[in-house]
């Protein structure tokens, strides 16, 4: 058992350290471990932990008891988490932390030092996140997601992934802040207040960004974009301007995957769609100080610019109450039909010296027999590298691809590299191989199959972004502005 000790001597080292575990709690949070453990007894040591991270102290642990045989090998991720969520400081010691760093030294210091304590304490998966390819490409940013199966199924999001029982109600109910049924004890979450309702941040284990997180209502109601969305949003980036927040749209096969809780996702990171030009730039009378872009990019965006939010609120639900009665049949945007709404908008918002800049992505769930899985949805020559739905995310250009991709793309690079025809395991590539094998204009070396296989990644992601815009053309962007009232410059 002497090394059981020993690890666990260096873990509460560790928590100490960097989880803030004090002197006066740490002999009642070790003597609440040692049944987690299945032990009855315990040897101080004097030992020191150098590490910055929970994976290597906590490791060590969990290696030792297994062979001890404390605990089987399958319930080593179930002990980690009730390990980790008793060394880590309680919700509301964390929320005052938090909240006495924004008094103190401002809303970035805080999220920074909440970020590090959420990695530290092992919610946020640095070290698996980190192993995830990301790359540029084309314009966009392409990761793939090897820490998380593709997500294939609507319906799903709708219920919010809920589980028997139904407590708590779904995947992001505040009632999971330290709940073992998910291995959840880990999770720390901070209150902000948002449109005067009472709202939560927390960050994502498995972030696609830089302190990816959500913001997520108390109230367990379903997602919805209303004139009230606009003001959120904007109050969010009013108290943490180095971030961005947006919203998914409130529809299956295009919004996120838990339809079934109001929530925004945002972080520390500015995405492609931030940074795309103005394709045209239009005014109104009624809004003197707001500029209204049509963005060159290739899904469907209305950036606002201004420094009034008022302007920004009456101007995205202007376009949200059109858009979703929108109709125009040549093009396939049907609002309504037997089974139900399909037009919805995308808001999101990030501050730069022009004030707010609020873009609106206009999106539609509509099907067709041609597109059973939606006309304005990935179509099916490209399903092999991405089936799943184009949420707020990756219409902002980070594509999260399938974790398979990795090895099948290795495969096909493979047979570029040595001159092979495509196998049968691979058939679905024959875009991709075709494409990939031209772009390499007669040189396959692996360097080189390697940047045109990435650079097909990349061109595969802007078509997609194409087959999600309800307006092929900017110009039919520019006349749907027009209906409300705005005219070019």
């Amino acid at each position: 058992m002497e090394k059981v000790f020993e690890a666990l001597n260096e873990l509460i080292a560790y928590a100490k350290k960097n989880l803030e575990l004090s002197e006066k709690n740490a002999d009642y949070v070790l003597n609440g471990l040692l049944p987690v453990l299945g032990l009855d007894t315990f040897v101080p040591m004097d030992v020191t932990c150098g590490d910055e991270r929970p994976e290597a102290p906590l490791c060590r642990l969990l290696d030792a008891c297994v062979e001890a045989g404390l605990f089987a090998e399958e319930q080593r991720g179930y002990v980690a988490d009730q390990v980790m969520g008793a060394l880590s400081l309680l919700p509301q010691e964390v929320d005052d932390k938090f909240h006495a760093l924004v008094s103190s030294e401002g809303s970035k210091v805080a999220t920074e030092w909440f970020y590090d304590y959420s990695v530290k304490n092992d919610y946020v998966k640095k070290s698996v996140l980190d192993k995830n390819p990301r790359f540029e490409s084309e314009g966009l940013v392409i990761t793939i997601n090897k820490a998380k199966p593709e997500f294939r199924d609507p319906k799903k999001a709708v219920a919010g992934n809920s589980v028997k029982g139904g407590y708590p109600k779904c995947t992001i109910c505040h009632e999971n802040e330290g709940f073992a049924g998910r291995n959840k004890r880990t999770l720390r979450t901070v209150d902000v207040t948002l449109g005067g309702q009472k709202w939560f941040w927390q960050f994502s284990p498995y972030g696609y960004f830089y302190q990816h997180g959500i913001a997520v209502n108390y109230e367990h109601i379903p997602m919805h974009v209303d004139k009230g969305t606009f003001t959120r949003l904007m109050d969010f980036v009013d108290l943490f301007p180095h971030y961005f927040i947006g919203s998914n749209a409130p529809l299956e096969r295009i919004g996120g995957s838990v339809l079934a809780h109001d929530h925004y996702q945002g972080g520390g990171e500015i995405l492609p769609m931030h940074k795309a030009k103005a394709a045209y730039v239009l005014k109104s009378k009624k809004y003197p100080d707001a500029l209204l872009e049509v963005t060159d990019w290739a899904a469907t965006v209305l950036r606002i610019v201004s420094k009034n939010r008022n302007a920004i609120e009456e101007i995205g639900d202007a376009i949200r109450q059109k858009w979703v009665d929108y109709e125009d049949k040549a093009k396939g945007i049907v609002p309504y039909d037997e089974k139900g709404a399909h037009n919805a908008v995308s808001p999101t918002v990030v501050k730069t010296q022009r004030g707010y800049e609020m873009s609106v992505i206009l999106r539609s769930n509509v099907t067709s027999e041609e597109f059973p899985d939606g006309v304005f949805h990935v179509h099916p020559e490209f399903h092999v590298i991405k089936k799943e739905s184009i949420g707020l995310i990756e219409a902002q250009g980070l594509f999260i691809l399938p974790g398979r991709l990795e090895n099948e793309l290795g495969a096909l690079e493979g047979l570029i590299v040595r001159g092979e025809p495509l196998t049968a395991e691979l058939k679905d590539y024959a875009l991709v191989y075709d494409e990939v094998k031209a772009l390499c204009k007669g040189d396959f070396s692996e360097g080189n199959v390697r940047l045109a296989v990435r650079k097909e990644l990349g061109s595969v992601c802007n078509r997609i972004l194409d087959n999600i815009a309800v307006f092929k053309d900017k110009k039919d962007t520019v006349a749907f502005a027009r209906d409300l009232g705005f005219e070019s410059c």
